[in-house]
């Protein structure tokens, strides 16, 4: 039996929102057995589990709402917990959004190799993909076919000199998703967000937290991290907007100039096609869907 996953024991940490620009709390906590994953707004005592029933917006971001309350941004934290295969997590956060600290899900990697990973008595479960699910948009396609292995193929194809049919493939049994995909950062268009900031959005995006493309380059001092960081990005998303089926999937995903909204639109129809998919327990070795090993790649972040 492959076990359930949690975190050993609570970590907080803090940061700025991408949007509001405001300093944000945020505190990580283990959870029982089959709890999945649950965030609470702290300043209104509710709470929203991380599940596709709950995405009231894909606009820029991935937001889950209650009511009144809602989280955004969750996507790169949710990206972390399901890249290092933990299945129960109850997340406090005192603010409308998930901190971008610096735009990719390495800051959150390092937070749960902090608090450790524990194992639970319960057999971990997956959503098995038996038949194909798809959506298209335009010359926007993703979907789910049925894989051995939970993989990821993405083609990210702007009218853009560095982004034109760039693509990348990562089979997350064979490849740990902390080295392959973890510390791609978030991207956008100098003039997008100058005109985002006008509006009153990235209020808190910055070179620090973002690549920034000019006409034709790539404006950060540092360059990229990796040569296709933007493509592995949006592999980083998908791994965050796929997790909120509720549990693992067990698949492969293929997609072509998709994001939030049609990965939000692909699980939708992936949960309302029954036929298509079944619930297992994993059982063998230990060995998952999506790596569970946690590498130490000297991440920093504002613990607290």
């Amino acid at each position: 039996m492959i076990p359930q996953c949690t975190l050993n024991h609570s970590i907080r940490c803090s940061g700025i929102g991408l949007h509001s620009g405001k300093k944000i709390q945020l505190v990580l906590h283990p959870a029982k057995e089959d709890a999945g994953i649950t965030f609470c707004r702290t300043d209104l005592n509710v709470t929203i589990p991380a599940h596709a029933d709950y995405v009231t917006d894909t606009r820029l971001c991935t937001r889950i709402g209650v009511g009144d309350a809602h989280v955004s941004t969750v996507e790169h934290l949710l990206s972390a917990l399901a890249g290092l295969g933990i299945d129960n997590a109850h997340i406090e956060v005192d603010g409308v959004e998930i901190p971008i600290m610096d735009g990719s899900a390495a800051p959150f990697v390092f937070l749960i190799q902090c608090a450790g990973v524990r194992k639970q008595s319960k057999a971990k479960k997956v959503i098995r993909i038996l038949n194909k699910i798809e959506v298209e948009e335009g010359d926007k396609h993703c979907a789910l076919y049925p894989s051995k292995n939970f993989k990821i193929s993405y083609t990210l194809d702007y009218d853009h000199p560095l982004l034109r049919n760039s693509q990348v493939s990562v089979d997350f049994q064979k490849q740990a998703y902390a080295r392959e995909v973890g510390r791609a950062r978030t991207f956008g268009f100098l003039h997008e967000i100058e005109a985002l900031q006008k509006a009153g959005l990235a209020l808190g995006g910055s070179l620090e937290n973002a690549i920034v493309l000019d006409k034709f380059r790539v404006i950060n001092e540092g360059g990229l991290r990796y040569h296709d960081e933007c493509v592995r990005h949006k592999i980083l998303d998908t791994v965050g907007d796929l997790s909120l089926a509720g549990l693992a999937i067990c698949g492969a995903f293929e997609g072509t100039r998709t994001g939030h909204k049609m990965n939000h639109q692909l699980v939708q129809a992936l949960l309302a096609s029954p036929e298509s998919w079944r619930i297992e327990e994993m059982m063998g070795e230990a060995t998952t869907v999506l790596d569970q090993s946690v590498e130490a790649e000297g991440f920093q972040t504002q613990l607290s």
